[in-house]
């Protein structure tokens, strides 16, 4: 149905456990992918990204969005060896644009790029869910890693509750809860110590808000006008979750934050990733109102709900339920679309994927995914509901 976005799935890599035959039996024709094994900072070499490109086409997909290309943490701290590794982004994004690649997704978030304390939550289905439980997290905050001045973070029923966890496990118990939450931090290396992680936090001692955003600025006028001239469409990924965590300042988290973004460069290279699931654990995003006042600048979407109690805990809900209205959502898009399709714009289509998934079924007894988040099955059920969504709203617009 030529009205309906791209189907996409997220793909890891050769070493995925997900293969790419079977991304293709799901119904996606096209994945977000990346070279992740080029680390952050270093320029990714113009034969590797036609190798993956011709390794996802042979297939019988297409490699439609770059996710992601990442920003180290020299530039956003704008110390160290940062002005090698913008070169090293801009000639990133000069390959990219030459071998067809258009989308480039990346995120401004410090040190960390998403936190959850549980990865096997398990839901009364039976089926496992992410889950983020500020109590856990505030334990880990207060008492594992002893951040100077945590407690400020933190509601005093927050802080009551952290420690009743904390008090009810033992030696061993806290080591090991020590040991999941640093290896639940993407983004950086497995095994860290704490004093590894302290020092990493330390790097941001005197960088708040405002001279973080004083970076993204800075990054997005070096980086623009070389993907505007490569033809590469930049997305940027909001916070997850979209609030501060371990004293480090979050910046693109509200829609306010984006329209000031979009503002920096004004200019059609510098867009959005739409993540509901990221945008959502705030309750006051407006989600299809920010699609249709942010829609042009949207180049590629991630599709997911999250569920939010009282307390501050959310997990990850089925894709047409939770604390998203999905069904608002997916009809702004539709209609953002339809509206590029009229203006004749090139990249009138939208790629979308259905952002992480429960485990079930089969995925249980499948090698581990590659990231978190990322079964088969539970993806496969998310594309399956979006795409159904999506044909029966657009047999009701407009043609």
């Amino acid at each position: 149905m030529k009205n309906l976005m791209e189907d996409a799935m997220r793909w890891f890599g050769p070493d995925d456990s997900v293969t790419l035959a079977e991304i293709r039996q799901t119904g996606a024709t096209a994945v977000f992918a990346a070279l992740h094994e080029i680390p952050a900072g270093e320029a990714w070499p113009a034969e590797l990204i036609a190798q993956r490109r011709d390794l996802i086409a042979a297939a019988g997909l297409t490699w439609r969005v770059v996710e992601s290309v990442p920003v180290s943490e020299a530039i956003k701290t704008r110390t160290g060896d940062f002005a090698r590794h913008l070169e090293n982004y801009q000639l990133t994004l000069q390959r990219l644009g030459a071998a067809g690649l258009e989308v480039v997704i990346y995120n401004f978030m410090p040190v960390i790029d998403w936190v959850r304390t549980d990865l096997t939550h398990r839901l009364p289905d039976g089926t496992a869910a992410l889950l983020y439980d500020p109590k856990k997290f505030a334990a880990f905050d207060l008492f594992g890693l002893a951040r100077p001045g945590a407690e400020k973070d933190f509601t005093p029923a927050q802080q009551a509750a952290a420690s009743a966890y904390w008090t009810a496990i033992d030696d061993a118990g806290r080591a090991a809860f020590i040991r999941q939450t640093l290896d639940l931090f993407p983004g950086v290396r497995l095994n860290l110590s704490l004093d590894d992680f302290r020092a990493m936090l330390a790097r941001y001692a005197q960088i708040d808000a405002a001279r973080l955003t004083e970076h993204l600025r800075l990054f997005l006028a070096e980086i623009v006008p070389v993907a505007e001239a490569a033809g590469v469409r930049l997305a940027i990924h909001p916070d997850d979750p979209p609030f501060p965590v371990l004293g480090l300042p979050r910046i693109v988290s509200t829609e306010p934050q984006l329209h000031a973004i979009f503002a920096m460069v004004d200019s059609p290279a510098n867009g959005l990733c739409y993540c509901t699931g990221s945008l959502s654990v705030r309750a006051d995003n407006d989600l299809a109102g920010l699609v249709r006042r942010l829609g042009s600048r949207i180049h590629a979407v991630h599709l997911r709900s999250v569920q939010r109690e009282p307390d501050g805990t959310f997990y990850e809900a089925n894709h047409l339920e939770g604390s998203v209205d999905m069904p608002a959502v997916v009809r702004a898009l539709l209609e953002e679309q339809a509206a590029r399709r009229r203006a004749r714009r090139r990249d009138w289509r939208v790629a979308f994927r259905p952002d992480h998934g429960h485990m079930m079924l089969d995925d249980f007894r499948r090698p581990a995914p590659a990231c978190p988040g990322y079964p088969l099955i539970g993806r496969l059920r998310g594309l399956a509901e979006l795409r159904g969504l999506q044909a029966g709203i657009s047999s009701a617009l407009p043609p």
